[in-house]
């Protein structure tokens, strides 16, 4: 159940450092800024429902 509400994946994953010995590509660069973009968008959606609800 611990495993479930380990977000540190997530939070570590807009503060990653860039690795110079990879190769940079542009489509992995646009994947990788549109999944930043989608989880932040999703945080402010759950943030809005719970302040909504909590306004109730």
């Amino acid at each position: 159940m611990k495993g479930l509400f380990d977000f540190s994946e997530v939070a570590t994953y807009f503060f990653r450092k860039k690795d110079p010995n990879r190769k940079t590509n542009f489509n992995l660069r646009t994947m990788h800024t549109i999944n930043k973009v989608s989880m932040l968008m999703f945080l402010c959606g759950l943030v809005y429902l719970v302040i909504k609800l909590m306004m109730r």
